[in-house]
């Protein structure tokens, strides 16, 4: 298993970013424990609606908030009080802040040296997503939302739960500049191709035609920050939105979510519409699988063999760093990475008449 430091990705061993960490629904259930970033992490939906993702331990006796189902205080329900949580061991409760609010037991005032980190969450698209930061700075760009979720033609996912998987999310990335492995991983080698980087974004075009669903597919891929991918797919009269996630667990371990958010024939979308956006759905997980099969029995491509005719790897990877450094170092990444590059033997989208992007958030 590699490491970040493998990767000479630093100083920093996890990216900043925006990151799925749950589904929405899964807190229907009540609070969740969770590990990301290397941390014990607990996540509940307070009264109000409102996501919230804090620390795992209380500062008292290091109890964990959200990992006890036996306690009487989790039993009854009444663990979460407007947007804070109780601890199920001695009372203590935890704002969505992180600061200690009240103890049963005591007036106060309450230490604030007790407080815990809490970390900016947002619902989006079905998805709870929260941002990370190793150095505890606010987001500085928005989480990733299409603008087609909330219109009633399309069809809304529900996600695919893929586990988790001993890799480090850099050799996932670099699948954005991986043109060549389309054909022999997915029956569907690309005749052009091209890579543009936007500061965060990271853009891929690209089209050919797939065997799997028979037809030419004409694909806008981005990911915004090093978290979330999000795929506009057009193919026949077919146009869908193909999701996939990974977050950080451990160093070199991650968490991984596939979704498609489908445009119906009607609008509202009729339960033929629901019915395709489900098959869909699975034909484009079992492209993705592909990846996920071959990710899980390779070993880490810590220095890529590069060919003249290969995509742009090297510069790939140069983006996919800022996430580790500082805001001063990541703008110098950024500087220099920014624009678009073309990989040696493909026509480029625009020779090839590509047009898909009207509409797309960046």
């Amino acid at each position: 298993m590699a490491t970040a430091a493998d990767y000479n990705l630093g100083p920093n061993t996890f990216p900043r970013g925006w990151f799925i960490v749950a589904e929405s629904k899964e807190l229907d259930a009540g609070p969740m424990a969770v590990r990301f970033f290397g941390q014990d992490l607990a996540l509940y939906r307070g009264e109000s609606g409102k996501p919230v993702l804090l620390d795992a331990y209380c500062a008292h006796m290091g109890t964990h908030l959200t990992a006890s189902t036996s306690a009487m205080i989790v039993k009854n329900g009444e663990q979460i009080e407007g947007d804070s949580i109780r601890c199920p061991y001695h009372g203590w409760r935890y704002s969505c802040d992180g600061d200690v609010d009240d103890i049963p037991y005591s007036d106060g005032p309450y230490p604030k040296s007790a407080s815990i980190r809490s970390y900016p969450v947002v619902d989006s698209m079905g998805c709870v997503m929260a941002w990370y930061d190793p150095d505890g700075r606010a987001p500085d760009y928005d989480a990733p939302l299409l603008k087609q979720w909330d219109d009633p033609q399309w069809v809304q996912w529900e996600l695919d739960h893929l586990g988790e998987l001993d890799i480090h999310p850099q050799e996932i990335i670099d699948n954005m500049a991986d043109c060549r492995h389309l054909g022999p991983t997915h029956g569907a080698p690309c005749e052009y191709f091209e890579n543009e980087l936007r500061d965060q974004v990271y853009i891929q075009r690209q089209g050919g035609p797939m065997q799997l669903y028979n037809t030419y597919l004409y694909t806008t891929t981005w990911y915004t920050g090093p978290g979330v991918l999000l795929s506009k797919q057009v193919f026949g009269d077919a146009v869908m939105f193909e999701l996939i996630a990974n977050t950080p667990v451990d160093d070199g371990r991650v968490k991984a979510w596939h979704a498609v958010l489908y445009r119906g024939s009607e609008s509202p979308a009729s339960d033929a519409d629901k019915a395709a956006a489900k098959q869909f759905q699975a034909n484009a997980l079992e492209a993705f699988a592909a990846d996920f099969n071959v990710w899980k029995f390779k070993r880490p491509a810590l220095k890529i063999m590069q060919m003249k005719t290969d995509g742009p790897f090297k510069t790939g990877r140069k983006w996919y760093s800022q996430f580790f450094a500082t805001p001063e170092q990541a703008a110098e990444i950024r500087k220099d990475v920014n624009g678009t590059h073309y990989t040696q033997g493909l026509i480029t989208p625009k020779e090839a008449g590509h047009s898909i992007d009207d509409g797309l958030p960046f």
